[in-house]
């Protein structure tokens, strides 16, 4: 039965078996769904190299990080000022790459700090990035119609791949020969080598435009593609031609993913949210449909036509919108899947005899699952709504937005500076047509208050007390000697800020001659550089 049986279990599947009934190790039993509380659509999903965090990227450019075992919010930073388009991890797992919808890629250390951001394509939105095997290198596709190959320690462009006729939406780098793929608007799946920037073959067979391009990562012999249509394809690199045909999609097909592990087992996910798992070795035809011979036991490979292939389980209610973005757990033992609807679902085996999954609102809709009493609507919006309160409160303290408190346009949160206005003067009154209060009885102003030193209130003046205030209700400046008051003992004013002929403060430190400034902190780029030029980051260790 080839690689998959020992994946299969105990359902051995036929021509006359239901694709309902799925092999015990495929993802199709829901685990969680998580949400931001700020939803945006979920362009990518990605697992950390160790396994223990799931990081995600939206539409408004923001990293998320979810654990990895309770499946709980953890933290959000702005990673982009644009939408995510693709992330990647080194294969020394040390860096990571993401490149954004203004043409922008960024290195990342493990600990999320950023070294280094350089501006790949102009005026050209980046859709995927890829790294060489020996992570010296990697590549970017954008919608520019090319492809730029770039080193990854000096962050320079080495050249460019130039040969598709429209945007460029997929790449992917052989895990580990020199041997690139690229998918376009242009219907074209293309192989290329890096060395040379030359185009080795074309593969047809997609009618519309690619949306992924992914070598099979184990074994590398195999590159699957999906498009703009309901069919999918595989295609062996030794032969330069599609083996198998995936098919039962309804709608088009939006992305793929390779299982780490076991090489036959490839997952694709629809623009209606649907979810199907495919085994390599098994045709899993519905009934009425004849098996087929594949390339690989017929007498003339090269011409025979490929084989079809049909899922071994489908997830139809995956998600309410269309899924972005595929990722296994590095062990492969959860599915994680980021959608339109703004949702992060974790899927996962079901248990040995289990099949309640089967009747679950992810399977036969959320109509049936209610009908049938396997989904209640009230107590999952309850659960949803406990579940986010949560993880707002198990966030990481140092990622909290600080608290925006009433105050003046600009300057959120300082104390002293949120004075509601009266409700009798609304805010934008006319300042012109404003009145000055009326103190009848006090031609001169109000008198002093019984107990006030009024030679030291003049001394704090300057020598005498300022004037009553005049007709139009202006009130003078003090008459200072120099026009300014002078300053507390041992205060030093900014550097630059002018007060001529002021007692206690030197010509130097009025002027900033004297006074001590901090230097800039070097950027993070400049401290990579610096750890290059002794030796480090240079190789994958």
């Amino acid at each position: 039965m080839g690689i998959m049986a020992d994946l299969r279990g105990e359902v051995d599947q036929t021509a006359e078996t239901p694709p309902t009934l799925a092999p015990h190790s495929i993802p199709a039993k829901h685990l969680h769904s998580s949400l931001n509380k700020v939803r945006q659509p979920v362009n990518l999903v990605k697992w950390t190299p160790e396994g223990r965090r799931l990081l995600t990227g939206s539409t408004s450019g923001e990293f998320t990080l979810w654990n990895g075992t309770g499946f709980n919010f953890e933290t959000i930073m702005q990673a982009h000022d644009m939408a995510i388009r693709s992330i990647r991890y080194s294969h020394s797992n040390e860096w990571l790459l993401s490149a954004d919808q203004d043409g922008v890629v960024k290195y990342w250390q493990t600990n999320f700090n950023n070294v280094q951001t350089i501006r790949a394509h102009d005026d050209a939105p980046v859709r995927d990035v890829a790294f060489a095997p020996t992570d010296t290198k990697f590549v970017t596709a954008a919608d520019d119609t090319t492809m730029k190959i770039w080193d990854f320690a000096s962050g320079t462009h080495e050249s460019t791949l130039s040969g598709h006729q429209w945007d460029v939406k997929c790449a992917d780098w052989h895990p580990t020969k020199g041997l690139i793929a690229s998918g376009s608007k242009d219907h074209t799946v293309r192989l290329w080598d890096p060395r040379t920037g030359r185009c080795l073959t074309t593969l047809h067979g997609h009618k519309n435009t690619l949306t992924m391009v992914r070598f099979e990562p184990s074994n590398g012999v195999l590159l699957a593609s999906c498009a703009r249509e309901q069919n999918g394809r595989v295609f062996d690199i030794r032969m330069m031609r599609d083996v198998f045909m995936l098919k039962g999609h309804e709608k088009e097909i939006s992305c793929l993913t390779w299982h780490p592990i076991h090489s036959s087992l490839l997952t694709t996910a629809g623009n209606d949210g649907s979810m199907f798992h495919y085994l390599l070795d098994e045709q899993s035809p519905p009934a009425g449909i004849a098996a087929t011979v594949s390339p690989y036991d017929s007498p003339t490979p090269s011409d025979a036509p490929a084989q079809t292939l049909y899922p071994a389980h489908k997830v139809l209610h995956a998600h309410e919108y269309a899924i972005w973005s595929m990722d296994w757990h590095p062990l492969g033992h959860v599915l994680a899947s980021g959608s339109n609807d703004r949702a992060t679902r974790f899927w996962t085996r079901p248990r040995p005899g289990d099949d309640s999954y089967m009747s679950d609102r992810w399977h036969i809709g959320q109509e049936a699952a209610e009908a049938r009493g396997t989904w209640k609507k009230a107590e999952a919006q309850r659960q949803q709504q406990e579940e986010e309160m949560e993880d707002e409160e198990d966030g990481l303290v140092d990622q909290k937005m600080p608290a925006r408190l009433p105050g003046l346009p600009g300057l959120p949160g300082l104390p002293g500076l949120a004075r509601p206005a009266p409700a009798s003067h609304p805010v934008g009154i006319n300042p012109e047509r404003a009145q000055m209060l009326d103190m009848p009885g006090f031609p001169n102003g109000p008198p002093a208050p019984p107990g006030l030193d009024l030679e030291a209130l003049k001394k704090a003046f300057g020598g005498q007390l300022p004037a009553p205030p005049l007709a139009n209700g202006a009130m003078p400046m003090p008459n200072f000697g120099n026009g300014m008051p002078p300053l507390p003992p041992g205060f030093m004013p900014p550097p630059g800020f002018p007060l001529p002929g002021i007692t206690g403060v030197s010509d130097a430190a009025t002027n900033g001659g004297s006074i001590r400034r901090r230097g800039p902190l070097p950027s993070q780029e400049e401290s990579l550089q610096a750890e290059m030029r002794q030796g480090k980051f240079r190789t994958a260790r």
